[in-house]
């Protein structure tokens, strides 16, 4: 199943400029999922970092792994409507920058799912080379409770 900007809007609550996946190339619901982002030298956060040699986060590249996790889980008609929270972030290693021009694929797979917890191993590369790699942990929740009352 391929999904663009507007279903992944759909399934996560994310918005430029804070959306860092473009598009869902393959989803399985409650398995996994295998996103795509293409790095601009446009995006804002590389004025800062780093003015004359533009890096991408490795924090925004786990966060876009996260991303594309929390679509693959909340895929899932009993998880329609709610929010995935990052629980942990366990043993990430990155392996190789990720510059302007780069198309970051962005693979997740769902290892476990314990209540509202949940574990999934992510994996980013460019061109078939490893860049990042590691494991998330999530938990969801509603939209209520993660807004700390009612809903806005």
């Amino acid at each position: 199943m391929i999904l663009g900007s507007r279903e992944i809007q759909e399934i996560i609550p994310h918005r430029w400029p804070f959306l860092l996946v473009d598009r869902i190339i393959d989803l399985q619901p409650g398995e996994g999922a295998v996103g795509i982002k293409n790095v601009s030298s446009g995006e804002l956060f590389f004025q800062g970092h780093f003015p004359g040699y533009p890096i991408l986060p490795g924090v925004l590249i786990i966060e876009a792994l996260a991303q594309v996790g929390a679509v693959a889980v909340l895929s899932l008609p009993e998880n329609k409507g709610k929010i995935a929270l990052f629980a942990g972030v366990d043993g990430f290693r990155f392996r190789a920058p990720v510059l302007p021009g780069d198309s970051l694929r962005l693979e997740v797979k769902l290892t476990r799912m314990r209540g509202p917890i949940g574990k999934g191993t992510a994996k980013a590369t460019v061109e078939g080379r490893a860049v990042a790699d590691g494991e998330l942990t999530f938990a969801l929740t509603g939209r209520e409770q993660a807004l700390g009352g009612e809903q806005a």
